[in-house]
């Protein structure tokens, strides 16, 4: 009797289970989405320049999703230039071919042309963004892309009361794409950008801007949830708004452990979460960010781009005064130490469970280096220090894109010549990273290689800066996976006495890592996602030079383990 109760008990778990299956499928939905690349006329700074948007928009449109939806997007190219769209942080559970990276899973779509990206959200709540994957063209070709809960869900935190995005990027006096050709014309580094930008606007700081300022509402005692994006090219940026603390609850579409900060810390391609608690005066208080900047003796844009957090009830200024909004304290440009206090302070919520009995431990130098001129090469050619041409490497080698096929491509269909596979698991020389390091050293091999793995395979990376020509904090980026950071820390790793700082317990769920100036910052993943997966630096500048390296992850057993096919319309070189 017992036996036939418990049995009828599963069975009626097993059809509630099936039930609420039925119905969470059933709320999912599938967007769709036109946007048309197009050549459009913006002026910012009183100066007027012709760049590429997405439906005339900058930024371009918010997608709005909950967890569990699907995205058709239809990108037509009507620009003058080759572009790709990249959904940065989405997991891509074998769609592969969606991802986006020029060269890597897919050609550039050609000027007339167009891709139609097909793919899931599975299992991610927070913010995304997306972006151009080509050349400097996201300079202007991006917007976020939000994932709620899924319908019947709920946040793990009182819901707010309101939800704004907050998008940082740059700005330049002139075409990104012409800034970035001229750099690589001469092998040196481009021009700093004129302008920060949030939500596209530069705010009231700088010469020529008064009416280009966001509005950001807010009312006595609700408390509102900030998404705050880093959409920069080239820059780490802290964040702040005056007078008012900022609960950390979320990054890059995975929850945290709430902590309080006063600053955020982002690095392009990085996404933080923040609730904040309407509990001042009823005024208007400057949304305010600028550069953090640690590369030493480098120049950088040190201006500061502001919004406006206004209280519906604080009382309008009276005609002809001023009613100018509170300004708050940012750290210093090179102030690491906040930096550094901000990034460690990421945990899980809960205890996860972290990849353990590592099948492949991987090694990896990131940084920059410098080529010496060719020979005969004009001066104006090599134009960084010493009559060299900027590079960077990861283990010493650059990264060199493919041309007539992507890396993917050319994987599923056994093309030969576009890639090898023996990228190394190390550096092909071991000395001191962070130290005084020998010219011997600068300059590294360039080549298209990728690194293998088996499906499921159980990863380790210790990503390592170097001070080759300088030191700076690199925001690395793996794309298709999200991975554990365990610890980081500062000059060269030592498995002997740093492994033991490892945390196990409840590290963050990271896409994109700011590998500290002169430091190290180990990472853990599963190979669970078949593809060609591109880990590179976030600093468009440095993608640029080289400083990348690709994952090449195998098919598993089954359909849910196994790459779909090319999609018909997929972009031909």
């Amino acid at each position: 009797m017992g036996c036939r109760n418990g049995s009828s008990a599963l069975s009626l778990l097993s059809l509630l289970l099936l039930f609420a299956s039925a119905v969470s499928l059933a709320n999912a939905k599938t967007h769709y989405h036109d946007f048309v690349i197009q050549e459009t006329k913006v002026t910012k700074l009183c100066k007027t320049q012709t760049v590429m948007t997405v439906n005339g928009q900058l930024p371009g449109p918010t997608l709005e999703v909950n967890n569990g939806d699907s995205l058709v997007i239809n990108v037509v190219n009507r620009a003058k230039e080759n572009v790709t769209i990249h959904w940065h942080g989405v997991r891509q559970i074998t769609t592969a071919w969606a991802d986006g990276p020029e060269f890597i899973t897919q050609c550039p779509i050609r000027p007339g042309g167009s891709y139609t990206y097909r793919f899931k959200i599975s299992g991610q709540e927070g913010t995304l963004w997306w972006h151009a994957h080509s050349s400097w063209v996201r300079a202007t070709v991006y917007g976020a892309l939000v994932i709620r809960p899924k319908e019947g869900d709920s946040y793990p935190f009182p819901k707010p009361k309101r939800d704004s995005v907050v998008l940082l990027g740059e700005w330049w006096n002139a075409n990104p794409l012409d800034v970035i050709r001229e750099a690589m014309r001469t092998g040196g580094a481009p021009n700093i950008s004129d302008a920060y930008t949030i939500n596209g606007q530069p705010g009231n700081l700088y010469n020529c801007s008064s009416k280009e300022t966001v509005i950001v509402p807010i009312d006595s005692g609700e408390t509102n949830l900030i998404r705050v994006i880093n959409s920069g090219l080239n820059q780490q940026l802290f964040f702040t708004i005056a007078n008012h603390k900022l609960t950390v609850v979320g990054a890059d579409a995975s929850y945290v452990k709430p902590f309080t900060t006063n600053v955020l810390m982002l690095g392009p391609g990085q996404t933080t979460d923040v609730l904040i608690k309407a509990d001042q005066p009823p005024a208007r208080y400057y949304i305010a960010a600028r550069a953090y900047a640690s590369a030493q003796g480098a120049p950088f844009d040190n201006t500061t781009t502001t919004a406006i957090l206004e209280y519906k009830s604080a009382p309008c200024p009276a005609k002809g005064i001023s009613s100018k909004p509170v300004m708050p304290t940012l750290p210093a440009y090179n102030d690491t130490a906040t930096a550094t206090a901000f990034t460690t302070s990421f945990r899980s919520p809960k205890k996860v469970e972290v990849p353990t009995n590592i099948d492949e431990n991987l090694f990896i130098t990131a940084g920059l280096g410098i080529n010496p001129c060719p020979r005969g090469a004009p001066a104006s050619s090599c134009q960084a220090p010493n009559r060299t041409r900027f590079t960077a490497s990861m283990n010493n080698m650059s990264f060199v894109l493919p041309s007539n096929f992507s890396v993917l491509q050319a994987h599923h269909h056994g093309v030969p010549g576009v890639f090898t596979t023996d990228f190394p698991a190390k550096p092909p020389v071991a000395f001191d990273y962070t130290g005084n390091v020998s010219r011997s050293l600068w300059q590294p091999t360039r080549g298209t290689k990728v690194y293998k793995l088996k499906y499921g395979a159980k990863v380790q990376i210790v990503l390592q800066g170097t001070s080759i020509f300088t030191a700076e904090n690199h925001p690395i980026h793996l794309h298709g996976y999200d991975f554990y950071i365990l610890a980081e820390g500062f000059g060269n790793f030592n498995p002997a006495t740093d492994t033991s700082k490892f945390n196990l317990v409840d590290p963050p769920l990271r896409n994109t890592a700011s590998l500290p100036v002169n430091g190290w910052a180990v990472i853990r993943f599963v190979a669970d996602n078949p593809g060609a997966w591109i880990m590179h630096c976030h600093l468009d500048v440095h993608i640029g030079w080289g400083l990348a390296t690709v994952f090449l992850v195998d098919n598993g057993i089954g359909e849910m383990e196994t790459l779909q096919q090319p999609p018909a319309d997929l972009p031909v070189c």
